[in-house]
């Protein structure tokens, strides 16, 4: 058994006291070694034959031949004239093996450790690779592991080398402390940091375990939280973490100094370059005399200056924040100086680490190429679209000096993560009943950026199967192109008293125009088959049943200017939609749709950016063409998601048999409050109160039946809540109708899947 503790000393070299001293050592004899080569050790040796004999020198011969780590003992003797080398060597290792090991696996041990099969084998190697194995533990939040090197004896002088390996729990963080905070609560700044206490509810999480680089994280996130709220002389004294005397959790202590709270007193920008008032760019910086100063909004300030001047030709021009405190009234007069910039060019990008992913894929995300103006802040966006990949484990380009001084060369440094995903889940929903989905996808095939995807929704009131495949650069410009195979069945005869299914495929071909502004085009070929109309179903019903074919080309064009495209606090996201169907098929209309949102922050006002203010609106039409009377199929409907408080298609024309009909032409409007909920925010909960309003109607109408249509407006009102789980997004919604007519369909608890604000 070997124990890491034990330590070696190289022996002193033993002289025999009847030898004689003096004289010159004639010769040097090697005994005991069997794999080393005699004239390898004699290379070692600092006396040679012709030397004479010196003490000092034998010593240092015996201490460099320690120091190769190929002996186990070394013994330096003079036998009259002759100097005799005993060693006995260290063994070779056979095989290296773990044992016990489940946190870290086999395969992140054997490239970390040096000791390999058929290296020379040492007690230290042994004890350093421990250590290194401890390491790995300890990044995999396991502190209180152990490790212990056994040494199995080999014929031959081999041995085997056995890590035993006990990984123990994993080392959670029990407490987050604060100290110095007299603005803000222990529950703020937790909630302002990316580590969290140990909690039942983060299983799914590695949040609560310590990591050393995540508190790093973390003392930049109080700093920025605290110049977000106007602390401009906020200091972090100290980020200790302390390790429990049970070795199974950790204690985080963060030691702050708040310092008062800024505004500002003035604002400007100060252009020194000729024909760029800095008048005109004023309007893009976010602050104002009297706001609270706000680190975010300067960052916010100098990316809009910088993106204007760089989109009217001032390729170098660079926006630099002077910020002036006056501690004695706690004010900041706030600059942003616009300045010519050096003339730097981008000499070559360089891409390292993409072992799957085509250089192409990369390349077409980053905005700045070889010749190009060198700009930071495009530099930054190409970092930031490499991480909205999510191909790579944290993506970094860096500029590093090129040939020549106003060269440089952008480093991009990339490491590959799984892109494939399988998953499973199930769940409730007020349409569809209790129901279950399998996906497996991969956003990043064959490393060529194309997302293929087929998925299956497999429920009590329906189905759905979808096969899928997306290119985002086809032919290599920007354009993105797929395919889609489907098939949907409906039986939810608890709001329609009819089934429908469909089977068909799209075409799909999109375009950026910029950042902001895409159009896409897709053709549709699908067929439709209204059947199994219920008992008692309205004439109007039995007349639709029957398949139908839709043969249809649509477009539609968006203009997103949202802050974040999946949890959006600000801006306005609109959508203009046009379908013709006549391109063959049974089915002859056009049809218009637009839809808009607009969010209104309300942190300033809450401290919390939890707290947004959403307005959406949306207006629909469809006109048959060629004669074509339009079917069931074809209608819009109200209700459910797009009007809650009634039941999907609950709301608008309706026969006295009371079935909905659907219609022509359709408007809804919906006012929202999101806010947070007093629960932690790593439940992924909060909550929403609302006011939906929309009206349907324009039905066909028949011979013997009569209908209820009218294009007043439904109102309800309600309050939600959304839980973000790793299946989906749900909501809980409870509303009321407070303006309803005859024949609509009241829903006032309702729960959905996947639809996010």
């Amino acid at each position: 058994m070997f124990s890491p503790s034990a330590s070696y000393a190289a022996p002193k070299a033993a002289l025999a006291a009847a030898t004689p001293q003096g004289g010159v050592v004639a010769a040097i004899t090697v005994v005991g070694n069997e794999r080393i080569e005699t004239g390898t050790i004699e290379s070692y040796m600092l006396i040679q034959p012709g030397d004479p004999f010196d003490p000092t020198e034998i010593d240092r011969s015996l201490k460099t031949l320690y120091a190769t780590g190929l002996f186990k003992t070394v013994s330096i003797t003079r036998q009259g004239n002759d100097l005799v080398v005993s060693v006995q060597e260290n063994p070779l290792v056979s095989a290296v093996y773990f044992d016990g090991n489940k946190a870290v696996t086999d395969k992140q041990m054997k490239p970390a450790i040096s000791m390999k099969p058929d290296a020379v084998f040492t007690q230290a190697a042994a004890a350093a690779d421990r250590s290194t194995i401890l390491g790995l533990y300890a990044k995999a939040g396991h502190y209180d592991a152990t490790v212990t090197p056994e040494i199995i004896q080999l014929p031959d002088n081999r041995v085997s080398v056995v890590y035993k390996c006990v990984d123990g729990p994993k080392t959670l963080i029990s407490r987050i402390n604060f100290i110095g905070n007299a603005h803000f609560s222990q529950a703020s700044l937790r909630d302002a940091i990316s580590s969290r206490q140990d909690a039942w509810f983060r299983f799914l999480s590695s949040s609560d375990e310590y990591n050393p680089e995540r508190v790093k994280y973390d003392e930049e996130l109080l700093r920025k939280f605290y110049f977000h709220h106007g602390y401009a002389d906020f200091a972090l004294k100290s980020a200790d973490a302390e390790l429990a005397p049970d070795r199974k959790s950790f204690f985080l202590t963060f030691v702050v100094d708040e310092g008062a709270q800024y505004h500002i007193s003035s604002v400007k920008v100060v252009s020194s370059i000729h024909n760029l008032p800095g008048d005109e760019l004023r309007p893009l910086v976010p602050l104002g005399k009297g706001d609270i100063f706000d680190g975010d909004a300067i960052e916010a300030g100098v990316k809009a200056i910088s993106k204007r001047v760089e989109n009217m030709g001032f390729a170098f021009a660079q926006v630099e924040p002077d910020v002036k405190p006056d501690p004695k009234n706690h004010t900041i007069a706030l600059t942003f100086n616009v300045i010519e910039g050096p003339r730097v060019y981008v000499e070559r990008v360089s891409i390292s680490g993409n072992t799957r992913t085509e250089d192409q894929v990369i390349r077409r995300e980053i905005p700045i190429a070889e010749g190009d103006a060198f700009n930071e802040d495009e530099m930054q966006t190409g970092q930031d679209n490499l991480k909205n990949l999510d191909y790579f484990k944290d993506p970094k380009i860096q500029p590093v000096p090129g040939s020549a001084p106003d060269k440089v060369i952008l480093k991009t440094t990339l490491e590959e993560k799984a892109t494939g995903q399988f998953s499973l889940g199930g769940g409730y929903s007020t349409d569809l009943g209790a129901l279950a989905n399998i996906g497996l996808s991969q956003d990043n095939f064959l490393g060529t950026g194309i997302d293929a995807s087929i998925s299956a929704l497999l429920a009590q009131k329906g189905t759905q199967i979808n096969l899928g495949v997306t290119n985002p650069y086809f032919l290599g410009r920007n354009l993105i192109a797929g395919f889609d195979l489907f098939r949907t069945s409906n039986t939810n005869t608890t709001n329609f008293s009819y089934n429908e299914r469909s089977i068909g495929a799209d075409v799909r071909l999109g375009f950026r125009y910029n950042q902001h502004v895409s159009q896409a085009f897709t053709y549709s070929l699908i067929s439709r088959d209204v059947y199994g109309a219920v008992t008692g179903a309205s004439l109007y019903v039995t007349s639709e049943l029957g398949a139908s074919t839709l043969s249809q080309l649509s477009q539609t064009l968006t203009f997103d200017y949202r802050d974040d495209r999946l949890a959006p606090t600000s801006g306005t996201l609109i959508s203009l939609t046009t379908d013709f169907a006549g391109l063959g098929g049974s089915a002859k209309y056009l049809r218009v749709s637009a839809n808009a949102a607009y969010y209104i922050p309300l942190e300033r006002f809450f401290g919390d950016k939890a707290w947004v203010l959403k307005f959406s609106t949306g207006v629909g039409y469809l006109e048959p063409i060629f004669g074509y009377k339009s079917r069931l199929v074809d209608n819009f409907f109200l209700g459910g998601d797009n009007l809650r408080g009634f039941q999907t298609g609950g709301a608008g024309p309706h026969d006295t048999v009371g079935d909905s009909l659907g219609g022509r032409f359709l408007y809804t409007g919906s006012t929202e409050l999101h806010f947070p909920l007093p629960v932690s925010p790593d439940l992924g909960v909060s909550g929403y109160t609302f006011a939906d309003v929309g009206g349907l109607s324009g039905v066909n109408a028949i011979s013997g039946v009569s209908i209820v249509d009218t294009t007043a407006p439904r109102v309800a009102i309600g309050v939600g809540v959304s839980v973000d789980t790793p299946f989906g997004l749900i909501n809980l919604t409870f509303a009321e109708p407070i303006v309803k007519y005859k024949y609509d369909q009241v829903e006032q608890f309702r729960v959905s899947f996947g639809t996010r604000f």
